[in-house]
């Protein structure tokens, strides 16, 4: 049986990623910049640090990186005060799972909105544990953060059942020897070799039950 649960945020539990690319390419145009159709794949589950770098040098963002990175969390941080994009199903799952396990949230998300959303939703009491891969050494698809939320909860990395929506998270999760369930992102969905390291496949974050994490955890 499986001894925690580690969630992804942004595609997992908020319907988030298209805000990010919509925050990041207003920056990037309003600033001179050159947004690439291709730039929002290539960001998935970059960290904060990553991604910044990327707007400045690869997208012609004429600001450092430091700024890039708090223009674009203020713009999330307001669309978030607005409205916070819960995805339908996500309360109920956590609210659930938050009942049999230890539950971890290893987000791509800066710090700021990683709290905000914990604020909003009111599932703070709910977390364990929250990190963001702006803490650890690498982002996704590097396992660093899923491997720094399972030392935070004291428990083995083959022992925790990962959430995943994106190809970068997936890879992530199976880099960090973690069984892990694909909420698969309609928006980016991931390619079949991605997808292929997930021991199941659900349509939404409603549908990962208690006996599903108990399967996947055995399996």
């Amino acid at each position: 049986m499986p001894d925690a649960v580690i969630f992804d945020l942004d595609g997992v539990l908020l319907d988030s990623e298209q805000r990010w690319n919509e925050a990041k390419e207003d920056l990037v145009r309003e600033s001179g910049g050159r947004w690439s159709t291709d730039a929002p794949e290539a960001m998935m589950g970059m960290s904060s640090h990553e991604w910044s770098a990327y707007l400045r040098d690869e997208l012609g963002v004429p600001l450092g990186a430091d700024e890039i990175n708090r223009e674009v969390v203020r713009r999330m941080d307001e669309s978030y005060r607005r409205e916070l994009p819960l995805l339908p199903g996500a309360r109920e799952a956590v609210l659930m799972l938050a009942g049999r396990w230890p539950l971890g949230l290893a987000s791509s998300s800066n710090r700021e909105i990683i709290d905000r959303f914990l604020e909003l939703s009111g599932l703070g009491g709910s977390f364990a544990v929250d990190l963001s891969s702006e803490e650890v050494g690498r982002g996704k698809p590097a396992p660093d953060v899923y491997l720094e939320a399972a030392a935070a909860l004291a428990v083995e990395p083959s022992r925790c059942v990962a959430i995943e929506d994106s190809a970068n998270g997936l890879r992530a999760a199976a880099a960090a020897d973690m069984p892990v369930i694909a909420v698969p992102n309609p928006h980016y969905p991931p390619p079949a070799e991605a997808l292929a390291l997930a021991a199941a496949t659900v349509a939404d974050v409603g549908a990962v039950t208690p006996d599903l994490v108990e399967r996947v955890g055995r399996a």
